[in-house]
């Protein structure tokens, strides 16, 4: 592989697969739409855009695959219409375009539980972005399912800090698919899966990101 769109590099997974994507021989460029500027980087190219409003003719659309970690909360997003358009309309569109430039694979970081026809409103969303993903005919789609996710984040999330805590200890006893998640596992997952682009469509669930 040459060329990767890296979408999210400014979350806690993107920054992590981002660093790993620059320093992997197999990647020659990265190309990581952002709403604020990232330190440069040779290998790096780094358009500031308007995800509401992503130019649709970039030459950065011309990729071999995405890499997508791009999320937030309900809480931090401020309702959920705006956590919709984040968490599914934003990668939809950049899948679509990518799709539409020649992209042939797409891994995206979904969530433990993620089901179109669930009666919670975050895992109705991610299943709803799984389904319509599947339905672009990309050549390879990974969906890695991660439960919690341990680390540190630039937002501060306190009932998430608890909970890292408290199933942290736990975890001897918990089922692996209940475990803390290291961020670090998951961005490696999401890197590899858009380098090996496996044909099909392949789910990781939870427990299989512990190692």
């Amino acid at each position: 592989m040459s060329r990767l769109l890296l979408a999210g590099a400014t979350g806690l997974i993107g920054q992590i697969t981002l660093t790993l994507a620059l320093a992997s021989p197999r990647v020659t460029r990265v190309i990581a739409p952002t709403r604020r500027p990232l330190p440069a980087h040779p290998k790096l190219v780094n358009p500031v855009v308007d995800f509401d409003a992503l130019p649709g003719d970039a030459d950065g659309w011309h990729v071999d695959a995405v890499a997508c970690a791009l999320g937030t909360t309900i809480r931090d997003a401020g309702s959920r219409a705006a956590f919709h358009r984040v968490d599914h309309d934003y990668p939809l569109a950049v899948a679509r375009l990518a799709r539409a430039h020649g992209a042939r694979a797409f891994a995206l970081v979904s969530a433990l539980g993620a089901d179109p026809a669930s009666r919670v409103f975050y895992s109705r969303t991610k299943g709803e972005l799984e389904q319509a993903l599947a339905n672009l005919g990309f050549d390879s789609l990974t969906l890695l399912r991660p439960g919690l996710l341990g680390g540190d984040r630039a937002q501060h999330r306190a009932g998430e800090r608890w909970a890292q805590r408290i199933f942290g200890a736990l975890g001897p006893v918990l089922p692996r698919r209940y475990r803390v998640v290291p961020p670090e596992r998951v961005a490696a997952a999401l890197l590899e899966a858009v380098l090996d682009a496996r044909p099909g469509r392949h789910v990781v669930p939870s427990e299989q990101l512990l190692g």
